[in-house]
């Protein structure tokens, strides 16, 4: 694997090394070890996949609440989307910026979010399928987010014809109004 920086401290993007012939290729997508050597969190507990009908599909953006924070492996594994983190940690050098990376089946990039995090993407293309590998466990009463939306983010969304959003998703408070 190749792990290369993103903008906001701790985030990564992680390339297949792939290792080809005229079968196809082979390539490892996770390992403890490196992704340990890396300084990122090699604790798995959950995966989870959200398939999604329609282009223009948006969830998002979610994180757990202390002490129920997680970490992130994020990849698309059929179609295409717009991934979005946001950097939450109030102790963070990047603190309250964001950062986007298009994610799909055929770039087979991932994306590793650390703890502290927003997470939320857009589907560009219909019948997308993510893969989200996590460090905890879902918590419902930890679940929480913040509008994709919010002008304290400045994030620059994927133009489509027709956005759908759950009305959970769409609901939350500005960043800044929260107690």
């Amino acid at each position: 694997m190749i792990f290369v920086d993103t903008p906001l401290h701790g985030a990564k993007v992680i390339e297949l090394e792939r290792i080809e012939d005229e079968r196809g290729f082979f390539a490892r997508s996770w390992c403890e070890r490196e992704f340990a050597a890396h300084g990122l969190n090699p604790n798995l507990k959950q995966c989870n996949v959200s398939f999604n009908n329609y282009r223009g599909t948006l969830r998002g953006m979610h994180f757990q609440v202390a002490p129920y924070e997680e970490a992130k492996l994020v990849r698309c594994t059929m179609g295409v989307i717009y991934d979005v983190i946001i950097d939450l940690r109030n102790d963070s050098p990047t603190y309250l910026r964001h950062f986007g990376i298009e994610l799909s089946a055929e770039n087979r990039r991932m994306l590793y979010i650390p703890e502290g995090f927003a997470h939320g993407f857009q589907t560009l293309m219909e019948n997308s399928e993510v893969l989200y590998q996590m460090s905890a466990f879902y918590q419902s009463g930890a679940a929480s987010g913040v509008r994709w939306n919010d002008p304290a983010f400045g994030i620059e969304w994927p133009a489509v014809d027709q956005r759908i959003i759950s009305p959970r998703d769409a609901a939350y408070p500005d960043y800044h109004a929260r107690a």
